[in-house]
C-alpha cells in the first residue's frame, strides 16, 4: 500500500503516538487524515479533519464510520493502561481495559472493514506492545489485553485477506508518551514508531517490531516459561538500572 494519496483515520490522535501517526501521515503525503479523540477539541494538529470518537462506545464508532466512508488506512492506536493486576486488582478495571484495548479495536475493524473493501482493500494498523508476550506485576491487565489484541489481529488478518486488506501488528517497548512518563529510561520517539509502522504498511508487512526491546522479547518466546521469566526479570532489572 502507498501512503501517498491514502485516506487515513487515526484513533487517539490528540497526543502521543496517535498525534505522531497523524502528523507523519500528513508529511508522507496522505490525501486526508481523520484525527479522532474522545475530546475532539484537544486535537491541535493543523491539516487534519477532526472527528469525535470513543472506541469503547459502539454508537460512537458507528457514527465515525458513517462520517468517514472514504478511509483506506485505519490506525487503531487508542488504548488505556490502568495499572491493574488480575487477581487482586479491580475486575471492573480489567474489564474496562478489555473493552477498550480489545473490543474497541475489534469494533473499529468490524465497522470500517466494508469501507476498506469498497476503497480497494487498504490496510489496518493495530498498535500492540511487547507486553503482548510478557506480564509484569502492576500491569497484568494490560498484558492480558495486548495478548488478546495480538490474537485478535492474527484472526482478522485471515478473515480480511480475501477482500485484500492488509492487517499489520505493531509491537514496541516503551515510547516517549504520557503513558510511560514514570519510566526514566531510553524510549522510542513517537515519530520513529509511526515511521516504522507506516514503512511496514508500505512493504506489506504483517508484523512490525519497532525497536530492539520488542525484537528481544519475541526472540525469547521459544524458551520454557521458567527460562522466559528469568530472562525477562534480568532484562527488566537491566532496563531500570540503566
Amino acid at each position: 500500500m502507498d501512503i501517498t494519496n491514502s485516506v487515513a483515520l487515526v484513533t487517539g490522535a490528540n497526543r502521543g503516538l496517535g498525534r505522531a501517526f497523524a502528523q507523519r501521515l500528513l508529511e508522507r503525503g496522505a490525501r486526508k487524515v481523520y484525527a479522532t479523540a474522545r475530546r475532539p477539541e484537544t486535537v491541535d494538529l493543523p491539516g487534519v479533519e477532526v472527528l469525535p470518537l470513543d472506541i469503547a462506545d459502539a454508537a460512537s464508532v458507528k457514527a465515525a464510520a458513517a462520517l468517514a466512508p472514504d478511509v483506506s488506512l485505519l490506525v487503531n492506536n487508542a488504548g488505556i493502561q490502568t495499572g491493574t493486576d488480575l487477581v487482586t486488582g479491580s475486575l471492573d478495571a480489567v474489564r474496562h481495559e478489555l473493552e477498550t484495548n480489545v473490543f474497541g479495536h475489534l469494533g473499529m475493524i468490524r465497522e470500517f472493514a466494508p469501507a476498506l473493501a469498497r476503497n480497494g482493500g487498504g490496510a489496518i494498523v493495530n498498535v500492540l506492545s511487547a507486553m503482548s508476550w510478557f506480564g509484569v506485576k502492576g500491569a497484568n491487565a494490560y498484558h492480558l489485553t495486548k495478548a488478546a489484541a495480538w490474537a485478535m489481529t492474527n484472526g482478522v488478518r485471515l478473515e480480511l485477506a480475501e477482500q485484500g486488506t492488509l492487517v499489520t501488528a505493531v509491537h514496541l517497548g516503551l515510547a516517549d508518551t504520557d503513558m510511560s512518563a514514570g519510566w526514566p529510561v531510553d524510549k522510542l520517539a513517537p515519530s520513529d514508531l509511526a515511521d516504522a509502522a507506516l514503512d511496514g504498511v508500505e512493504a506489506g508487512s504483517a508484523e512490525v517490531l519497532a525497536d530492539q526491546w520488542s525484537r528481544d522479547v519475541k526472540s525469547r518466546l521459544p524458551l520454557t516459561p521458567e527460562e522466559f521469566n528469568t530472562a525477562m526479570d534480568r532484562a527488566l532489572a537491566a532496563l531500570t538500572a540503566a
